[in-house]
């Protein structure tokens, strides 16, 4: 319940010694034979506790009055009993410092100095004097005090939304990077596990009348089943280089396992790709060979490359069935990711012949050089 008389947030740094102070404040106040009488004194005190209560609740303008009736009750009480009471101004001023507007920053500060400067005249004391030489550095820090508080306050909020911005950024992180393993795993690890699939079931047609090759094509299974195993090994630790090169012949023999012809058309000079360049354009026509393999019914297939002065573009064409969704699904979202990526362009369509045509797009702006090879 205690809570409800002093903000929770405040209890543990700012609790005692506001208690401390507003203890000594009374004992110095009613103690003082200076004093404005009982009556007087307690009307005053009591105009302090509440300018405190509402100065502690309050961030909007009740703060800022609040704080120049408090401010004001010290002033009186300090022109009755001497600039000694000011120094418990720096209750105020803390809270002062809270307040979301510098225009009432600015004023609250004023209006501190001012109730120095008033105490000072009206008692007729120099400020500069030397038993008071104390008060101006004092009141300098008081002044000071609710910008501090308030700069403070705000580096505080600041690095609040930095820490809660960085979140969001480690969770973003983290959506993509699954989103990047389970892209890869059904790029690389699904066709790995096609093959495996297809080769097991040639292996069980040949097993009673050709034991020989169905013993080879076993062997290819355990080959395929440890390229699996690497393929998970990197694909936990981060993306690989994919030759785009080592990849096309991977792709002539995954489709002659399925008994689709492929042809290949490639110029004999290419330009030098980046890693991650090439690595996108292989893990496209890894998909690509997939889809061909899974949906299109083909019989033949041809990879058309052309390196032109300013691109350098992959036709894939087949003869099957065609694409039935050419706008999404079967990995064409991936893709179209991958070539965006690159800043290049996907595109796919039916053939009028029959079939689908797939074409992928990569500017060369950044790579005039040619392979010497």
């Amino acid at each position: 319940m205690f809570h409800k008389l002093y903000p929770r947030d405040q209890i543990k740094n700012y609790l005692l010694i506001d208690l401390v102070l507003t203890v000594f404040l009374f004992y110095r106040v009613l103690s003082s034979d200076t004093a404005p009488g009982l009556w007087g004194s307690l009307l005053l005190l009591l105009l302090f506790l509440v300018s405190f209560y509402i100065a502690l609740w309050r961030r909007s303008g009740w703060l800022l009055a609040a704080v120049l009736s408090g401010q004001g009750t010290l002033t009186v009480l300090g022109i009755f009993i001497g600039p000694g009471i000011l120094l418990f101004g720096i209750l105020f001023a803390d809270l002062l410092g809270k307040s979301r507007s510098k225009g009432q920053i600015a004023i609250g500060s004023a209006a501190i100095a001012l109730s120095y400067l008033l105490v000072f005249v009206i008692r007729q004391e120099p400020l500069l004097k030397t038993e008071n030489a104390i008060y101006l550095p004092v009141m300098i820090i008081q002044t000071l005090y609710p910008a501090i508080i308030y700069i403070r306050e705000k580096a505080k909020s600041l690095q609040g939304e930095l820490e809660e911005a960085n979140q969001q950024i480690a969770m973003y992180i983290q959506q993509e990077e699954r989103q990047r393993i389970a892209r890869d795993l059904h790029d690389t690890l699904g066709q790995t596990l096609m093959m495996i699939k297809m080769k097991t079931e040639l292996a069980t047609r040949w097993v009673d009348k050709d034991p020989a090759q169905a013993k080879r094509e076993l062997g290819e299974i355990l080959d395929s089943s440890r390229t699996a195993l690497k393929q998970v090994r990197e694909l936990v630790s981060e993306m690989k280089f994919i030759s785009l090169a080592c990849e096309l012949e991977h792709s002539v023999k995954l489709l002659g396992t399925a008994g689709i012809e492929l042809r290949i058309e490639k110029p004999e000079k290419s330009p030098l790709l980046s890693s991650v360049e090439e690595t996108m354009l292989a893990l496209c026509v890894r998909e690509a060979m997939t889809n061909i393999i899974k949906h299109s019914r083909a019989k033949r297939c041809t990879i058309r490359i052309e390196a032109k002065d300013e691109a350098y573009e992959i036709h894939i064409a087949d003869d099957g069935t065609g694409i039935k969704e050419p706008d999404g699904g079967n990995g064409i979202p991936s893709m179209k990711e991958r070539m965006k990526m690159l800043g290049g362009s996907f595109s796919i369509a039916a053939s009028p012949a029959g079939g689908t045509t797939l074409s992928l797009m990569l500017p060369l702006r950044q790579h005039k050089k040619e392979d010497p090879a």
